[in-house]
C-alpha cells in the first residue's frame, strides 16, 4: 500500500472529486502524473480539520467516503467540541460510518487490519 497526498478521489455518487489530506491505497499502476483514482480503491482516508473546514470534514466528507465504500476514515480534529480528538470511523453503510474508536490527543489510537498499528497521538499539535 502507498500513502498519498493531494490525490483526488472520484466520488460519482457525489458528482465530483474530493481531496483528502492523506489517502492509503493499493495502487500497483500508480504514477506521479495520476491526479485522481476511484474512491473505492482507497483503504483509508485521513482528514485534518482546520477552523474553516471542520464542519465539512465532520459531515460532508465522511458521508461521501462512506457512500463510496471506503473502509476506514480517520478524522484528526483539533477543534472537536470535547477537545482535540482523533476519531476512527469504519463499517460504512449507505452514507454513514460507525465510530470504531476515538482518542484524545495524547492517547494511542489503534488501526485495525490490514494496518494493525497504533498511532501515537501525543505528537499531534493541539494549537
Amino acid at each position: 500500500m502507498g500513502v498519498y497526498q493531494t490525490l483526488a478521489l472520484s466520488v460519482p455518487s457525489r458528482l465530483g472529486m474530493l481531496i483528502p489530506d492523506l489517502v492509503v491505497a493499493q495502487l500497483p499502476d500508480h504514477s506521479e502524473s495520476d491526479t485522481h483514482i476511484p474512491a473505492a480503491l482507497a483503504e483509508l482516508v485521513v482528514e485534518v480539520t482546520s477552523k474553516s473546514n471542520a464542519r465539512h470534514d465532520r459531515i460532508s466528507k465522511p458521508a461521501a467516503y462512506a457512500t463510496a465504500g471506503i473502509p476506514l476514515y480517520l478524522l484528526v480534529d483539533r477543534w472537536a467540541p470535547g477537545g482535540p480528538t482523533a476519531t476512527l470511523y469504519g463499517e460504512p453503510k449507505g452514507d454513514v460510518y460507525r465510530v470504531l474508536s476515538a482518542a484524545k490527543f495524547g492517547d494511542p489510537l489503534t488501526l485495525p487490519a490490514p494496518f494493525g498499528l497504533t498511532i501515537d497521538t501525543s505528537e499531534f499539535p493541539e494549537a
